[in-house]
């Protein structure tokens, strides 16, 4: 549980639950916000009501009529970039609406950053840990694939060093 208390227009201090104290400079360039929710907090930009283009279309894929006769697959277009985002995760309109412009946040910043974005650079992180776990399990493979070999060798009939 977190609580925003604000200090001043420059800085802003979040206490948790365990007591501690953070203090976080106010980003530059771009509207940011603190996405509070997610496990990490990242900076996203802030999406701007009078930018968006919002369409509600009717749903496709698996649930029979009743997706195909609901129209609550949300569709935004952000008009400065062109971006275009279609969201259909859920038979809610609401939870869609929110869904979609929480993608558009993430979209927007692999369009303004690039390389640099937080989604991108934690995408790659985890492209690399589980690089390395997979490394790691072909290893202990191996290693026993070595060790059942030298066991059979061993257990041989004809093969006694004594």
């Amino acid at each position: 549980m977190s609580v925003f208390v604000p200090i001043t227009s420059f800085v802003r201090m979040r206490l948790t639950w365990r007591g501690s104290l953070l203090l976080r400079p106010p980003p530059t360039g771009f509207r940011f916000v603190l996405a509070a929710g997610k496990k990490d907090l990242i900076d996203l930009p802030v999406l701007v009501e009078d930018e968006l283009e919002e369409q509600f279309v009717r749903g496709s894929g698996p649930g029979g009529q009743a997706t195909n006769k609901t129209s609550n697959c949300v569709v935004l277009k952000h008009i400065p970039t062109g971006i275009v985002v279609k969201c259909h995760q859920t038979r809610s309109v609401d939870i869609n609406r929110k869904r979609a412009r929480e993608i558009m946040r993430e979209k927007l910043d692999v369009a303004y950053k690039g390389e640099l974005s937080e989604v991108v650079t934690k995408k790659k992180e985890s492209v690399l840990r589980k690089q390395e776990k997979r490394r790691k399990a072909n290893e202990n493979l191996e290693r026993k694939r070595l060790f059942k070999e030298a066991l059979a060798a061993d257990s041989k009939p004809g093969n006694d060093t004594v």
